[in-house]
């Protein structure tokens, strides 16, 4: 298979083992990357019988990433899918987002959660509104959720692009980046199970809303 799955996961102990049973239905190949966990994530994800990569410290979720990146690439996997490991996304949605990327020829394919952004908490809701119009209106594409994690990515877009950041601001530099050296963006509306996850969500509204802004503005 020329596809596999990254879940980048930080104190993630009571929802990994149900995600990850239910992305192995997927049939793909899967990664754990375990940012720096302080409880039994990386534990569990070994005792599932899949590939583990751990940060001896929490690094941050676009580090995670970048690890659960440069494996797939090692492997010569064509295309990446990235999930959150708190449940909230469906995968039942990954093949969705492989064929539209595969048909499309998308470089990146986001799957958005625009309709739910009502239903978001607090500051969280509107920069997701407001950062979806900026990077809309920067690039052409019809990006309607810029910070969603569910995602597809080729193998094209992650060996032509540098990336610096390691917060949830490398969601979005990869996409400016990745616009800038001529590819595709394509947003596929999947209905996330929890809008933003903020039940179990490391997300910081004020610290990671501005460095996202930052990110954006910087590389743009």
């Amino acid at each position: 298979m020329d596809i596999c799955i990254v879940i980048p996961a930080y104190n993630a102990e009571k929802r990994i083992e149900a995600v990850i049973k239910e992305v192995k239905g997927s049939g793909y190949p899967i990664v754990v990357v375990n940012d720096g966990s302080e409880d039994k994530t990386s534990n569990i994800a070994t005792s599932l019988g899949i590939e583990v990569l751990n940060h001896k410290e929490n690094c941050g979720k676009g580090a995670a990433l970048k690890t659960g990146f440069n494996w797939a690439l090692r492997n010569s996997f064509k295309g990446i899918i990235t999930l959150d490991a708190d449940g909230q996304h469906d995968p039942a949605a990954i093949p969705l987002l492989i064929n539209s990327a595969e048909t499309g020829n998308y470089g990146i394919v986001l799957a958005s959660r625009y309709e739910q952004f009502c239903k978001m908490a607090g500051l969280r809701k509107y920069w997701n509104r407001f950062g979806a119009w900026c990077i809309r209106k920067r690039t052409g594409f019809n990006i309607d959720d810029s910070q969603t994690g569910f995602r597809y990515y080729s193998a094209e877009v992650l060996n032509s692009v540098k990336l610096d950041r390691n917060g949830y601001d490398m969601e979005m530099e990869i996409l400016v980046k990745a616009w800038k050296k001529g590819f595709s963006i394509y947003s596929l509306p999947v209905a996330s199970r929890i809008a933003d996850g903020r039940e179990t969500s490391h997300f910081r509204p004020v610290r990671d809303t501005w460095s996202i802004c930052k990110t954006f503005l910087r590389y743009m």
